[in-house]
């Protein structure tokens, strides 16, 4: 059969009407794409753990993804629980915060009237009349917190279901997917499909030790200088450094705004240019190295994933678009005619390293092609 060239525009016009179909699909289905992509990261994140207990310990397929299944929640629950532990610890002083917090409305107040001449009962009565209005979007927001909660926990046990389903079924997954394509093409998405695990694993293993050694350097610091809740803001800007180019930011603006309701002004600014450094270190050595390395894509191409990825899944979006784009990439290198998208997503380091220098023989002549391969 005689196959029809378009020309470029059509296939670009093709291209995105297929890329905003697909974004919509992803932005409509949500509630179940969401999971299963953590699920699919999780179940990724667990198999070397899975297969070591299928070939050394002769376990079952169950009882192996069911034993991995629970050494990950424990572990997460450990974390989960030393977090908590500090949060009960931060809400033992809200009194002393509140104290600290209306001498700080008073503060503001005085210097609204030397500065604007707008006396203390006019301030107030203002602030009544928009209260009105919060207090209304306050309730909205408890019933909000009480359905996202449920929504949340809703999340985790789907997430949990399909990690173990897809451990389960991973020989089949494979299976099917190999018979989704061509018999000569097979082979090519086999090891793309390796190479997806491998980059994905790496990937996650390298978040998880990145956030271990920026908790550790966070409250460190945070501790030298005497902020406090040390430990808490720590591993708080430590989990929010894995938002890309977001969470960090957030983090220093609320490692700030706590310092800075319990102690010195002077202090809270030391807090946040002290993490500021830290993440200039983490950016500029830590990430290249250890996160950097196993997705290789370039800092331009990350800020469009993780703004899509918010557009698109919100929160879980923002980490979860990182490994997608990544994934991405790998299809785009070894499929003909997209080898440009791949480039484009990469860094420029890739796209220099295939080209070798050609050396020419004793008789001045080029090698033989299969000598430069």
């Amino acid at each position: 059969m005689q196959t029809v060239k378009l020309p470029f525009y059509a296939r670009l016009a093709f291209c995105l009407i297929s890329l905003i179909l697909i974004i919509l699909l992803l932005e409509q289905a949500r509630d179940i794409f969401i999971p299963l992509t953590f699920g699919l990261l999780i179940a990724i994140l667990l198999y070397p753990l899975n297969r070591m207990f299928i070939n050394k310990l002769r376990m079952g397929r169950a009882a192996a993804a069911g034993v991995s299944l629970v050494l990950f929640l424990l572990v997460v629950a450990t974390f989960f629980y030393f977090l908590t532990i500090q949060v009960i610890n931060f809400s033992h002083d809200l009194p002393d915060l509140k104290v600290r917090f209306e001498s700080i409305y008073t503060d503001m107040q005085r210097w609204v009237k030397d500065m604007f001449h707008i006396n203390r009962a006019q301030q107030t009565s203002y602030i009544n009349d928009s209260g009105k209005d919060l207090l209304q979007s306050a309730a909205r927001s408890v019933s909000n917190l009480f359905l996202s909660v449920t929504a949340v926990l809703l999340l985790l046990v789907f997430v949990f279901m399909f990690t173990f389903f897809i451990l389960f079924h991973r020989a089949l997954l494979l299976k099917v997917t190999l018979h989704l394509f061509s018999v000569q093409h097979r082979s090519k998405v086999r090891e793309v499909i390796m190479e997806t695990k491998t980059m994905i694993n790496n990937y996650v293993m390298g978040l998880m030790i990145e956030m271990v050694i920026m908790s550790v350097a966070n409250t460190a610091l945070l501790l030298i200088m005497g902020v406090k809740y040390a430990i808490l803001l720590g591993l708080v800007a430590a989990v929010l450094n894995i938002i890309p180019y977001i969470g960090i930011y957030t983090s220093i603006v609320f490692t700030m705004f706590v310092t800075f309701a319990n102690s010195k002004y002077s202090l809270a600014l030391e807090a946040g240019a002290g993490l500021f450094l830290l993440h200039l270190v983490d950016a500029n050595i830590l990430m290249p190295r250890i996160v950097g390395a196993r997705v290789k894509m370039n800092p331009f191409i990350t800020i469009i994933a993780v703004i899509v990825g918010q557009f698109v899944w919100g929160i879980p979006g923002m980490f979860l678009f990182i490994p997608i784009t990544g994934i991405i990439k790998l299809i785009c290198e070894r499929v003909d005619g997209l080898e440009a998208w791949g480039m484009l997503i990469g860094v420029d380091d890739e796209v220099k390293k295939p080209r070798k220098k050609i050396m020419l023989n004793d008789e001045g002549a080029k090698p033989p092609p299969e000598m430069t391969a």
